[in-house]
């Protein structure tokens, strides 16, 4: 490791234990934000879950996917059907929610036509925020 890197790790906290511990009471904060149990009146949520939130098929009906090869697959330990990102348009849920925060824009871009019916885009990294 070079010495820049070094200095660079220091300064971000990355050599202290609370450093982790922090980032681990942030994931479960969001954790709560996002899946809090919802009632039968609740909007629907179609997204890619995570095993860590409990995200079973008994909550999330389906989640979509761009890659043709899941297409008709299920996710892992959850059996939760995916279905190509044109489902979305199909069944107009109140909210979609990507955990890739990375790709916000690009998915933003890529499901304009959502507003059409009133819905919203849930991003939930770094901060939950509904677009």
């Amino acid at each position: 490791m070079s010495r820049i890197a070094g200095v660079r790790e220091r300064g971000a906290g990355l050599r202290r234990l609370e450093t982790y511990a922090d980032f681990a009471d942030r994931v479960r904060a969001t954790k709560r934000k996002l899946f809090l149990d919802r009632g039968e009146d609740q909007p629907q949520m179609p997204l890619a879950p995570s095993c860590y939130c409990g995200i079973r098929s008994d909550f999330l009906d389906y989640t979509v996917d761009r890659n043709l090869y899941k297409h008709g697959k299920y996710l892992p330990g959850a059996h939760i059907p995916i279905f190509p990102p044109e489902r979305i348009f199909e069944t107009k849920p109140d909210y979609v929610l990507t955990p890739t925060w990375n790709l916000k824009g690009e998915i933003m871009s890529q499901l304009t036509h959502i507003r059409n019916w009133g819905a919203k885009l849930v991003v939930p990294i770094p901060q939950v925020s509904v677009i």
